[in-house]
């Protein structure tokens, strides 16, 4: 069955979480994502709230920029995390909007690199290993770290990619892959297909990818009697208006359909994203659970 979701948008306060995650929870909903996009909100933070407010559902945080953090405080949060919530956080990671990491200094010479490096280690840390990273590594410098409190439990690391060359590097060193909103039923299956040869580039495609690898796309949407013009809006604003099949706007007929070309293309979760101008944060819960849910097998 397709996993199905809903994003809490940093264009809402963070005091409107509770109400939405409970909500959530209260509903047919699997996942509840939220974004730690620059400067609005803490990826961690409202995570942990979320999961202290809830009983069910499961909470992502797509994504955590790696410039802005060392690996061993990633480390430490995720694994607190799942000690505390066993099975429903799921926690992905990226190179991060490049603008806004060198608005705070951040920014590195080679994004792909220190992604991969971040990656290699916040597994192994999350894995219980004690890590030391040698005159090869460019970015990340570990001396002997080891997690006093690692999860119980194995923990997937997702990433966050686009590009030809960060979706090879997530099949090579994630155990998922996150897809943004501009990420067509064609993007998936070519998605999929990078992803693969990363696996098979580190001899990690033993399984099915479907059943080793997971992969998270969000689906912008809208409804409602102006949904046609808060779609067009958005995809205007981001430069994506001439992209076909990108998003959809109407009822819960025409988003269950876009749900499952999307995962008919690959992907095991499909998360609604709302525009950022969406009248009734609520209501869209509501939307996604009570009327897309039951259309969406």
């Amino acid at each position: 069955m397709t996993a199905l979701g809903a994003v809490f948008r940093p264009q809402l306060p963070p005091e409107r979480l509770r109400d939405i995650a409970r909500l959530a929870d209260d509903s047919d909903l699997e996942e509840l994502w939220l974004w730690e996009d620059c400067f609005s909100e803490g990826g961690i933070s409202t995570a942990a709230a979320a999961l202290a407010w809830t009983e069910r559902i499961k909470v992502g945080v797509g994504l955590l920029p790696v410039p802005l953090r060392n690996v061993a405080i990633t480390a430490m949060e995720v694994a607190s995390l799942h000690r505390m919530f066993p099975g429903r956080a799921v926690v992905g990671v990226g190179h991060g909007v490049q603008d806004w990491m060198g608005q705070v200094g951040a920014r590195v010479e080679s994004p792909v690199t220190l992604l991969r490096e971040h990656l290699v280690a916040l597994r192994a840390l999350l894995r219980g290993e004690r890590v030391s990273t040698d005159d090869q590594w460019r970015y990340v410098h570990l001396d002997d770290v080891g997690l006093d409190w690692p999860p119980a439990t194995p923990v997937p690391v997702l990433a966050g990619a686009t590009g030809p060359r960060t979706l090879r590097l997530t099949g090579e060193a994630a155990d998922g892959t996150i897809l943004t909103a501009s990420t067509t039923a064609d993007g998936v299956r070519r998605a999929r297909q990078l992803i693969e040869e990363g696996r098979e580039a580190a001899l990690r495609s033993g399984a099915t990818l479907a059943e080793s690898h997971r992969v998270v796309v969000y689906l912008l949407t809208a409804t409602g009697p102006d949904a046609a013009r808060r779609l067009h809006a958005e995809l205007l604003d981001e430069g994506l208006q001439d992209v076909p099949d990108l998003g959809v706007a109407g009822d819960a007929g025409a988003v269950a359909k876009a749900v499952q070309r999307l995962a008919e293309a690959g992907a095991d979760a499909v998360i609604l994203q709302p525009t950022g101008d969406e009248p009734d944060p609520e209501g869209f819960v509501r939307f996604a659970a009570e009327e897309v849910r039951p259309l969406v097998p």
